[in-house]
């Protein structure tokens, strides 16, 4: 790759059109995007994204979560350990995780309780709207980690639950282990599938079970028919839209840095996908995020 190239990749994208009809961000990571919080807010709302849900990966990311939804009225806070987080604490990883904070000396199931009570605290906070982003991951974590993940997906269920919280769900890989554990333990009232990545199949086991799918800048990659047709069946009323920024960024600029200004251009995919008027989206889109994060 060319140095202009390379410069050219890393170059966030334009502003797009602003919405008439403001929405949310429901999954943003605000802490690994360039700028500070006042810039990268500012920008959303210029295009009409007014509100973003900040999801922690970590313990220390859950942390920053819940002090940025304290210190700003339109950011939101998920709070968890990522499913990648769990075996890297269990196995006392230290160079492993998302922050080397996630990880304790020796590691262990007591090492995870740990980190799960710190968890629930942060949970029962009234700025964090919900406990995620948590769940089970196949692609990065092999065979080895998949009881550390169950168990603590199944934690993570239970606090909230017990602290009345939507769940956020990262599924990759793991469709149908990840919706048998949701029947096991019983899903909380609001859960999230984050970045839905199923097909028009599971889209209708999702909505039979009354769950969120939220779905990002991927429903614009040219290769991602079936997720499109899962849009197309899904019940308009239990759809989301996301950015995962700085990850999955739009179509024209895949490959090329996310931010939550960039939704308008999902949401104008998605409102085409449905054969739906864009305003018509976008109101559907920002009344489906309050009920689910509760605010």
């Amino acid at each position: 790759m060319s140095p202009s190239s390379a410069a050219s990749a890393d170059a966030l994208p334009p502003l797009p059109e602003p919405l008439r009809v403001a929405v949310a961000d429901s999954h943003t990571h605000l802490d690994m995007q360039s700028g500070t919080v006042e810039e990268a807010l500012a920008k959303a709302a210029s295009v009409g994204v007014t509100r973003v849900v900040q999801v922690g990966c970590d313990l220390k990311g859950s942390r920053w979560a819940a002090e940025t939804a304290a210190a700003y009225e339109n950011v939101h806070a998920a709070v968890a350990l990522h499913p990648n987080e769990a075996p890297r604490i269990v196995h006392g990883d230290p160079e492993g995780g998302w922050s080397r904070q996630g990880a304790r000396a020796g590691g262990g199931d007591a090492a995870l309780d740990e980190a799960l009570a710190e968890i629930e605290a942060l949970a029962a906070l009234p700025h964090v709207r919900a406990v995620g982003e948590t769940g089970l991951d196949f692609f990065r974590t092999g065979p080895e980690g998949t009881a550390a993940q169950e168990r603590s997906f199944r934690a993570h269920i239970e606090i909230a639950k017990r602290q009345g919280k939507a769940l956020v769900i990262h599924d990759r890989e793991a469709h149908a282990d990840v919706l048998r554990v949701l029947r096991e333990e019983g899903a909380p009232e609001r859960t999230v599938f984050h970045c839905f990545s199923g097909d028009a199949e599971m889209a209708a086991e999702c909505a039979a079970a009354g769950y969120y799918m939220s779905f990002a800048g991927t429903v614009t990659f040219k290769n991602a028919q079936g997720l499109r047709d899962a849009l197309a069946v899904a019940p308009l009323e239990l759809v989301l839209v996301e950015t995962d920024a700085p990850y999955l960024t739009p179509a024209p600029y895949r490959g090329r840095p996310n931010a939550p200004y960039l939704i308008p251009l999902t949401v104008r995919a998605m409102a085409a996908v449905r054969g739906l008027p864009e305003d018509t989206m976008a109101t559907a889109l920002s009344t489906n995020t309050a009920k689910a994060f509760g605010y």
